[in-house]
């Protein structure tokens, strides 16, 4: 996601059919502005749309998950 000329981002690896969320990204210049959980509940819905499942490893994708009961049943 691009923000001020800066790339926030997700990196993610496939395993066993389903997208593992390894880590979350936001550059310091544009942090503390809640692009981190904008980013990741804009990948949540695009995998949702997409019919893709998912398991968050990275601690802040799991936190963001479980904050929410919509993404807390969806993403494992």
């Amino acid at each position: 996601m691009e923000v001020d000329g800066e790339t926030a981002k997700i990196d993610y690896k496939m395993q066993d059919g389903k997208m593992h969320l390894v880590y979350s990204e936001v550059p310091f210049n544009i942090r503390g502005q809640g692009i981190g959980k904008i980013l990741v509940e804009k990948t949540f819905e695009k995998l949702t749309t997409e019919g893709y499942q998912a398991v968050a490893v990275c601690g802040y994708i799991k936190s963001v998950a479980k904050g929410s009961e919509e993404w807390n049943e969806i993403i494992g």
